[in-house]
């Protein structure tokens, strides 16, 4: 089987994208989309792909099977509800949702939620942290009981505001454009939180039942503040979760820290327990420890994908097959909408936690998918 799908967003990050989806054998058609004309006539000359369109609505009144949804943050939920309502499978980029409103988040959920249960498509999020090496391990490991009961984890993505590499007032201008302005400095760091949780709902299989946090304020900020867009005066937040599971889990989202970029967790068990750092990663026991190789922690792909994995710890590739597959089988992808609402809902409320002084919140969950999807 094959299908035919469009690429929407050709920005720096999602023209990461075009050949992954190009090469897969089982994409026999490719479209691309962007609001930069030209940048979409580049693209389309470089990966030789002939069919382009001016906007996503002019992309969902075609005939596509698929639409991949690379675009700015904020407008994920609304597109990945467009695509659906036309008629095609969606892949959305993370988060879910975004914006500085966090009760209109979680309605946004609701909604995607809503739509996929109605329309019946292929929803799947793109979240990178599922398949790094990492995540690989230590869900084969728990699936073969080696941690024993899950008691305790520890997530993290840290990205300093002036990283050397990805300097995040750089990256803000560039997404809004000309709409940028003062005012638009400081984004919440727990709206965008499925690096780190990611890791933890889907090694466990559970997810967050309620959350307190605690947000930092960095003495002589100059980049986020209460009165700005986003109503944030955290660059630091912390949050505590309790998981379904009985298990404890420990949030950290910081863009103000002096240490590379990070997108990492550790896990513990009754029985083993795995660490992380810049070092390596570490098996424990109670006899000890001992370095673990993740060289070799991956899953089939296509033969034309396994050459270049593309980035995030080579978790592209995985993510384009997983889609592809899933849309050519019609069954559920490994991150489907219900999978992804839980990564994204902890840290929404952590941040309505942090603003209370750490008052304990009730985390919405939206079950398991329904047996007939």
């Amino acid at each position: 089987m094959a299908i035919s799908l469009g690429l929407v967003g050709l920005g720096q990050f999602g023209g990461q994208f075009v050949s992954l989806f190009k090469n897969h054998p089982d994409v026999t058609r490719m479209a691309l989309c962007d609001v930069r004309r030209e940048r979409v006539a580049a693209v389309a000359r470089e990966h030789e792909i002939a069919e382009c369109y001016a906007s996503l609505d002019e992309m969902c009144r075609s005939d596509l099977d698929a639409i991949a949804i690379i675009t700015q943050p904020w407008l994920h939920a609304e597109q990945a509800m467009q695509v659906m309502e036309s008629g095609k499978h969606v892949y959305s980029a993370v988060p879910a949702a975004y914006g500085p409103d966090g009760d209109a988040l979680l309605e946004q959920c609701d909604r995607l939620v809503e739509t996929v249960r109605r329309t019946g498509q292929v929803y799947m999020l793109g979240e990178t942290t599922i398949y790094r090496r990492e995540t690989l391990f230590c869900r084969r490991r728990a699936a073969e009981g080696a941690f024993g009961p899950l008691t305790y984890g520890e997530c993290e993505y840290w990205h300093d505001t002036d990283s050397p590499t990805s300097n995040l007032r750089q990256v803000w201008r560039n997404r809004w454009g000309d709409d940028w302005g003062p005012d638009k400095r400081g984004s919440i760091p727990m709206h965008y939180p499925t690096h780190a949780t990611a890791s933890m709902v889907s090694i466990m299989g559970a997810h967050a039942e309620s959350v307190s946090a605690l947000g930092y304020h960095k003495p002589g900020e100059d980049w986020y503040f209460a009165d700005s867009y986003w109503g944030n005066p955290y660059g630091n937040e912390v949050a505590l979760y309790r998981m379904s599971n009985g298990a404890i889990v420990r949030h950290c989202e910081f863009r103000r820290i002096g240490h590379p970029e990070r997108e990492s967790f550790r896990l513990f068990g009754t029985e083993a327990s795995f660490l992380s750092d810049v070092s390596g990663a570490r098996w424990t026991t109670r006899e000890g420890w001992e370095p673990v190789d993740l060289s070799g922690e991956r899953e089939p792909l296509p033969a034309s994908l396994a050459s270049d994995l593309g980035g995030h710890g080579g978790s592209h590739a995985y993510l384009v097959h997983e889609f592809v597959d899933a849309c050519n089988r019609q069954r559920l992808p490994r991150i489907h909408v219900w999978e992804a609402v839980r990564y994204l809902a902890p840290g929404i409320v952590a941040h309505q936690s942090a603003l209370r002084d750490g008052e304990r919140l009730p985390v919405p969950d939206w079950g398991d998918p329904p047996e007939d999807v």
